[in-house]
């Protein structure tokens, strides 16, 4: 701030504490001042704009704002302080910028507001007025020009800012070009399959950092001051700066810490910035504008009927430039890490080290810099994202389909097209999950064009309309490369999923929520309904259908080529499309004559009724009622105090106080809800005393430190103790799904047998909730439900079961310990006695899988492991080999196929745990195969290939080229009946 002759500056400023100083003294002889006086403020200040003139405001704490009165030569320091509420009740302020009669403000939902009315004679204003765009801050320039740092964290000028116009029409990018380069350090990767023995962790902590990296040395040679360049005439990505410019050096390296805290925008000097910043992520609120933006007929696409597309001519929808995929930046630099969202979790991300691909812009400042509106300036051109457009008309999906797929993010122009008979099938709006930082949710509209071939076959586009910075843009998801469609757990939304194959690589979905659980339902079943008919898929699953079952409850099935198994050229787990099968399950077995059972959460034994109904009925004799309840927990956390004993107040490296079984996320009973809205309470909060490892009289559980292993009684070394709450809820479907009562069970399997194979009863043997060894009679295809359950005995509790081919049954004792059944065949279908199998040294398995010939299992730290010797006249085989680690589930099939579930997809740290892989180069002569092939994931439950029994045609095994999938594994040393020994 200057007097009017503009000799004299005034200074400003804000301490840590709140208060607001003024320099005394300044003037050419003296320009440091002479003294500081304190300016008293009603109440604690963040942020101080002041204007070349006169004009001098605050941000508060609160998110309100305060203006300096009475400022004159006389006066330098005001008068008093007048208040003036944020442009919305509902959002604070964030940052304020003051010009010489100008106002401009973000709110920390990232809108940009201007002040109009105010001057000299009026400092406070009269209005707020809504400008567009999604700023983090603004800076007020020369001649009232306005800059800016997008919430995409790139540079933004105002265009057409004049005295008769001083809020501008329109932002513009700058095309700052980064001036070093940058080394991107690959990340350690922690989930990758390996062929070595994970142990048992022993009272370690869960490590928060996801990847480790070293950086090389700082190229000195170079400044580290940004260079404007000229900008190409193509577009400029948002956010990714200039595409052509040369990837940045890392400055610092990222603690675990720094990767899970949100990253600071703005630099340590300005820190109030970053307090304000930190919550950013808050749930936006619509913003009331004082001056509406007029809207055009097609931005807002309610729910309609099939409708017959309106003439090309004089008929473009308004959405302008196309972005086919979002944020080019974003997707490039975090193909090596991202986890979505969960997928079916959470979706939450942790950025890497080297990740951006352009400049990360917290700061600017252009005080200095006077635009003239008559020159033209290469790094203000207008031809930038913000300013250029392509119309969009009514697509022909079935041409576009067919032209060569042109890079992401650059700009498609595309020749007017002979229309075909194309249709809108529906249009509608949703919300978007942006997957590029900031992500947040964004509401979007979305359309699904449907267009006939000349040969009839029918081919589709789902669009999703967004808007960024004023400019209206697009993604677009071919019906034809679509792999899935999975309702997804977040922010409890009704949020569904949709992969393809490329989307499916990078771990990153695009994200959807509708309204409500029947608007969900019904996009799903529309798109689920294209995606079938494109492929021909119609009717129940055949026999031979892979079935899987999400975390969320969801059930799967794919439906196998010929070529899946095929040793030469097996189809890729990413290519594999999953359609949904209504009902809710835990875990689901089948086998090649039809047969499908399923377990629930609550333990409910179910058996598949043949059919498929989209849309659920109860005229349907085959679509029952199935309800399913489980059990939602969260852990309280208590330290011991010498003075006060056991304690909430915990040190602050503790665990929240409340948290999940980790430890590693908060967690009230007053925050925690069902795990979707389709899930409704049907019990209160209530102590859990059937938690694993014992509790006393009270249900709590006692260790020496967090997270060590919990016994149930307490000890004098015994500084910590948890106790675990229990909640039950419930969800009820429809689906083709038969009740069997009445026992729970844990687990359940069905004999696998070749296609042509024929059986009058098909073998089951299942697992009840307390641990006993069921087996179950008169199954068969006709009769899938069976008659009776016989009780096998045991002389301890089970805990996982397996029946493979020629009736060997092979089970696990809730101790570790393995078992074999002899003598079982279909006169004795219970078998006579149990051999006990040694398990692999210092390890205990918790799951197995049987097929024609092999035997894997999975023990507690997620190993797998392979039996070997098995022959039919030594049935329990000779050793335990190690073949992975890094696994939850595995499935072996009647051609001793072998797929998994995976903890953890290698390059991608925080993808949500749970992803379908295949084992390559199974066969007579390598049944433990070679290597892993990756599928769809992010929250994948279980598994079952026992219906797969169509062989492919067989042909010699071509060597491996190309990189491998997976890392190459050492062949480990085998262990023969309790003793290692080297093979």
């Amino acid at each position: 701030m200057s007097d009017q002759s503009g000799r004299y500056p005034y200074l400003w400023g804000v301490s840590q504490q709140g208060q607001v100083w003024f320099r005394e003294g300044i003037q050419p002889r003296v320009p440091e001042g002479t003294s500081w006086e304190e300016v008293e403020v009603p109440r604690e200040v963040a942020q101080l704009s002041a204007g070349p003139g006169d004009l001098l405001w605050a941000l508060l704490w609160d998110g309100n704002l305060l203006v300096r009165t009475g400022l004159s030569l006389d006066s330098p320091t005001g008068i008093s302080w007048l208040e003036v509420e944020s442009p919305s009740k509902e959002v604070e302020a964030l940052h304020v910028a003051v010009g010489v009669s100008v106002v401009w403000v973000v709110t920390k939902d990232f809108k940009v507001w201007f002040r109009r009315g105010v001057n000299s004679h009026n400092p406070c204003g009269s209005g707020w007025i809504s400008i567009g765009g999604e700023m983090m801050m603004v800076d007020v320039g020369l001649n009232g020009q306005v800059w800016a740092v997008g919430e995409d964290r790139g540079l933004y000028f105002r265009m057409g800012v004049t005295q008769a116009e001083p809020s501008g029409n329109g932002w513009i990018p700058v095309s700052a070009q980064w001036g070093i380069n940058k080394e991107l350090i690959p990340p350690r990767d922690e989930c990758e399959f390996s062929g070595h023995l994970t142990e048992t962790s022993q009272g370690s902590a869960p490590s928060g950092t996801d990847s480790d990296s070293e950086l090389g040395p700082t190229n000195l040679e170079h400044s580290a001051t940004p260079v404007l360049e000229a900008a190409a005439p193509s577009i400029v990505p948002l956010g990714g700066g200039d595409p052509s410019a040369p990837p940045q050096e890392v400055k610092q390296p990222s603690s675990a810490s720094q990767q899970d805290a949100p990253k600071a925008f703005i630099p340590a000097s300005d820190s109030f910035i970053n307090s304000l910043v930190s919550d950013r992520d808050r749930t936006s609120t619509t913003q009331p504008s004082i001056t509406e933006m007029p809207q055009e007929d097609g931005v807002e696409l309610p729910p309609a009927p099939v409708l017959p597309t309106l003439p090309a001519t004089g008929h473009d929808v308004p959405f302008m430039n196309v972005d086919l995929e979002g944020a080019g930046a974003a997707r490039s630099a975090q193909a090596a890490g991202r986890s979505l969202s969960d997928v079916l979790g959470t979706l939450e991300n942790s950025q890497g080290i080297g990740e951006e691909d352009g400049p990360v812009w917290a700061w600017v400042s252009g005080g200095g810099c006077d635009v003239d509106a008559s020159s033209r300036i290469s790094w203000l051109s207008s031809t930038g994202p913000l300013s250029s457009s392509l119309s969009l008309t009514p697509v022909q999906s079935a041409a576009w389909s067919e032209q060569p797929q042109k890079p992401q993010h650059q700009e498609i122009t595309r020749k007017p097209l002979e229309r075909s008979n194309s249709v809108w099938v529906r249009k509608g709006a949703l919300r978007w999950w942006r997957d590029w930082k900031p992500q947040r949710w964004v509401d979007v509209g979305v359309a699904l064009e449907q267009s006939t071939k000349s040969d009839g076959r029918k081919d589709s586009i789902f669009f999703v309309y967004y808007t960024q910075y004023d400019e209206k843009k697009y993604l677009q998801v071919f019906i034809n490369e679509v792999t899935a469609l999975v309702p997804v757990l977040q922010d409890c939304h009704y949020t569904f999923a949709v992969y393809t194959a490329e989307r499916t690589k990078q771990r990153w979905p695009l994200i959807l929520a509708a309204p409500s659980g029947k608007e969900m339902n019904d996009w799903l079943d529309l798109l689920s309904d294209c995606c079938c008919e494109w492929r021909g898929i119609a009717g129940a699953p055949t026999k031979q259908a892979l079935w899987s079952t999400t975390s969320k409850g969801d059930i799967m099935v794919h439906e196998p080529p010929l070529s899946l198994e095929a040793a030469a050229h097996p189809v890729a787990c990413d290519l594999m499309f999953w359609r949904q099968i209504p009902g809710h399950l835990r875990c689901i077995e089948s086998n090649s004559l039809g047969l499908v059972w399923g377990i629930g959460w609550d333990g409910t034994a179910w058996v598949y009724s043949g059919s498929f109904g989209r849309q659920p009925s109860s005229v349907n004799p085959e679509i029952h009622l199935q309800t399913d309840v489980r059990s939602v927990h969260v852990y309280e956390n208590q330290r011991w105090n010498p003075m006060t004993g056991y304690t909430d107040k915990g040190l602050p490296t503790d665990r929240p106080m409340w948290s999940d079984e980790s430890g590693l996320k908060e967690c009230t009973k007053g925050s925690t809800h069902p795990p979707s809205p389709q899930w409704s309470w049907v019990s209160e909060w209530a102590v859990d005393f059937s938690v694993p490892g014992g509790t006393d009289k009270e249900g709590w559980q006692y260790a020496a430190d967090f997270p060590t292993t919990f016994h149930g009684h307490k000890t004098m070394k015994d500084f910590v103790r948890r106790r675990r709450w229990t909640r039950r809820c419930k969800i009820t479907v429809r689906g083709p799904w038969k009740m069997v009562p009445p026992i729970h069970l844990s687990d359940i399997s069905l004999m696998p047998c070749l296609t042509q194979s024929k059986m009058e009863q098909v073998p089951v043997w299942a697992l009840s909730d307390k641990g006993d060894v069921l087996c179950r009679l008169g199954v068969s295809p006709q009769n899938p439900a069976g008659s009776s359950w016989l009780h096998v005995g045991t002389d301890q509790p089970f805990k996982s079961i397996s029946i493979g081919g020629a009736n060997q049954v092979w089970a696990i004792a809730r101790d570790g310990a393995v078992f074999y059944r002899g003598s079982v065949s279909p006169q004795n279908p219970a078998g006579e006695c149990w051999y006990h199998i040694p398990s692999p040294p210092r390890q205990n398995l918790r799951q197995l899988s049987v097929g024609r010939t092999s035997v894997f299992a999975v023990d507690d730290n997620g190993n797998l492991w392979y039996r070997q010797g098995l022959t039919p006249s030594y049935p329990q085989g000779s050793a335990w080999e190690l073949i992975s680690n890094n696994v939850t589930k595995v499935s072996v099939g009647p051609l001793d196929q072998v797929w998994i579930i995976a903890e953890g997809v290698p390059g991608f740290p925080t993808e949500t745990p749970g992803s379908v892989c295949h084992r390559l180069g199974v066969g007579p002569m390598a049944p433990k195969g070679l290597s892993w092939d990756y599928g769809i994931g992010g929250g994948w439950e279980h598994i079952s290939v026992r219906g797969n029994s169509a062989e492919p045609l067989r042909g010699p095994v071509p060597p491996p080229g190309g990189p491998s999938r997976s890392p190459a594994l050492q062949r480990p040393a085998a262990q023969v009946n309790g003793s290692a020994v080297c093979v």
